[in-house]
């Protein structure tokens, strides 16, 4: 398969950077109740644009899956690489549990069950490591086959377990798995320069796919349906087809697409500001106008951050 050489791919951190500032601009949206419903995650059967963050992300994620291991197994040879992709994913999990862990303690986590979107993603990174250096059209096969599974089950035996948990909960992270194997496959035809050509048709059928599906199939981020999760891929490819065929220059997005994970932590901290105070007037209650500048301020202390890290050429990577 012939690769583009760049460590860096421009397009690749525009669009994580969208990504990342979809899932923190709804993070912070989530518990201000003066916002309409079509900004906030849809409770179980639905879709809102908020739904659509963290599939984004964990596309993102897959667009070099496959080209970050090989470039590692090349250098460091195997067990290294292995090695150092569990870690990784080990970290999100923990990491996560931590978050969680606080989200609960304020009273934030209205589901039974701590289960955030790094330790969904931590999972499905460790189920990707496993496959990722097969061939592409069965890595395809497997997380279709993955996905057909996950929706039996959830329907036969799981609807309950999985509705009170957070992003599906460790059953979930099954779909969550699907997802970003799938993606990785995208990974492979957009690094493939002779096959890059049907990465928007192949995004668009993916879409439509997802769309035909939700006639049987209900769209619902908290079960992570099949259908959610076709949408949601078909989505985040026709996005990111918009990215590097227009070969826009858009330098904040891909500053905050650099250091992902660690703006992604520090909005966390940054919220805290708005939510912890006890005056539902501050945020909870607040008035539009006031959220509207609590939310300019979140970024750009954020947008800074990642701007000054990327002069710095500061990378972080677990």
């Amino acid at each position: 398969m012939k690769t583009i050489s760049s460590n860096r791919i421009d397009a690749i951190d525009q669009f994580r950077g969208f990504a990342i500032i979809l899932m923190v601009l709804f993070n912070y949206g989530m518990t201000v109740q003066t916002l309409p419903a079509w900004f906030k995650h849809s409770s179980d059967i639905g879709l809102t644009f908020p739904d659509l963050g963290t599939p984004s992300f964990v596309f993102a994620i897959g667009l070099t899956f496959g080209l970050s291991f090989r470039r590692r197994l090349a250098r460091d040879g195997q067990a290294a690489a292995i090695g150092h992709f569990v870690r990784r994913y080990l970290s999100f999990i923990g990491i996560g549990a931590i978050v969680s862990a606080g989200q609960t303690l304020l009273g934030l986590n209205p589901f039974d069950f701590d289960w955030g979107v790094l330790q969904a993603i931590g999972c499905a990174g460790l189920l990707t490591l496993a496959v990722i250096l097969l061939p592409t059209w069965v890595r395809l096969a497997i997380g279709l086959g993955l996905l057909a599974i996950y929706q039996l089950l959830l329907d036969a035996f799981w609807l309950q377990a999985v509705l009170r948990s957070m992003h599906g909960g460790l059953l979930g992270s099954l779909s969550w798995s699907a997802i970003l194997i799938i993606a990785t496959v995208f990974g492979d035809l957009y690094h493939h320069e002779a096959r890059r050509k049907g990465f928007p048709f192949a995004s668009a059928f993916c879409l439509a796919a997802g769309i035909a599906l939700a006639l049987v199939v209900p769209v619902s981020k908290n079960r992570v349906s099949a259908s959610y999760d076709l949408i949601t891929l078909g989505f985040s490819g026709v996005v990111f087809s918009i990215f590097y065929l227009a070969n826009f220059k858009l330098d904040y997005f891909s500053a905050w697409g650099r250091n992902p994970i660690l703006l992604y932590l520090l909005s966390y901290l940054l919220t805290g500001l708005f939510v912890l105070p006890p005056f539902p007037i501050w945020h909870a209650q607040a008035p539009l106008w006031l959220v509207g500048l609590q939310a300019i301020s979140l970024f750009l202390i954020l947008g800074k951050v990642a701007q000054y890290w990327q002069n710095k050429g500061f990378i972080f990577s677990i």
